[in-house]
């Protein structure tokens, strides 16, 4: 496995795309505007005009697009993906995407004769620069050794989670822990403040005690500096919980903590908050004490 394509080249897929060409895959790609990636294009990928022209000669082609929308696009629509790639090639989807579509994805490419698994990936472009991504895979077990060189060039936490659909089943139940973690990360800090607490002591303090996390340790100090910069967009997150939130209600389950979770992130793109990093819920609690006032 030597000639990798690559569809959707962004905050994440950008760093991927990098640490798989440094461990030696010669990487094509596609992406909708060249500008953007032109410094991947200097560093050694080679770039596309169509999804058709980037995948039919590739031995694995890997996905990481938006939203559900686009993963249709790239894989069914006329000349993209299951129209153009060669019959025996990988296709690994690493969207964060709905386990029904992964599962139809599945189904639809190995009747084509495809080696077909779902990846998505959890550490944020922090974890995709560094090689260090969680990485969830689901489909046909074999499929998953045969592609863990692959999976070993951009992480360094991977586990087969079982058929298709378990990759994402298990990325969504990641996007639970997030929703309750980042709330409860941003309603300390808004106490923090509202009790004029100094809270870089405050984020030395309490980073590795008992509610220690990932979201405190890394987003807390962004919230103080209210650095809102997206590492993982606001909208994408949005879309996750509805994911979480759809596969929630089917199985009878009540998720309150999710559920309030996504209604304040809706509520802030609601307010134009949406291109912005996750860690802009914090704004949900200054908005509200504005409104109090």
């Amino acid at each position: 496995m030597k000639k990798i394509g690559f569809i959707g080249v962004g905050i994440m897929g950008k760093s991927m795309v990098r640490n798989l060409m440094k461990a030696g895959f010669e990487l094509h790609i596609y992406a909708r505007n060249k500008a953007k990636v032109e410094d991947v294009i200097t560093e050694g990928a080679v770039f596309h005009e169509s999804i058709g022209e980037c995948v039919k000669d590739c031995d694995a082609v890997i996905t990481i697009v938006g939203f559900p929308q686009d993963v249709e696009e790239v894989y069914f629509d006329a000349g993209n993906i299951l129209d153009s790639t060669k019959k025996g090639a990988y296709l690994i989807d690493m969207t964060t995407t709905s386990p029904q579509l992964a599962e139809k994805i599945y189904k639809i490419g190995t009747e084509k004769g495809f080696h077909v698994l779902d990846a998505p990936v959890t550490g944020g472009d922090t974890g995709a620069k560094a090689g260090t991504l969680s990485i969830l895979v689901g489909g046909d077990k074999s499929d998953y050794v045969a592609c863990k060189p692959l999976f070993e060039a951009m992480g360094t936490n991977i586990n087969y989670q079982g058929v298709a659909g378990a990759g994402q089943h298990c990325k969504l139940a990641n996007q639970i822990l997030i929703a309750g973690a980042l709330s409860g990360v941003c309603e300390a800090l808004a106490y923090v403040k509202a009790k004029g607490l100094d809270a870089d002591i405050v984020l030395k303090s309490l980073s590795s005690g008992a509610a220690g996390s990932a979201q405190f340790s890394n987003l807390g100090p962004k919230i103080v500096k209210e650095d809102y910069a997206p590492g993982f967009f606001m909208k994408h997150f949005i879309k996750d919980m509805k994911l979480a939130l759809i596969e929630a209600n089917m199985s009878g389950l009540d998720l309150g903590i999710l559920s309030q979770a996504l209604a304040n992130c809706e509520e802030l793109e609601a307010d134009g908050c949406g291109d912005l990093g996750t860690q802009a819920l914090a704004k949900y609690y200054e908005v509200t004490e504005v409104e109090e006032e």
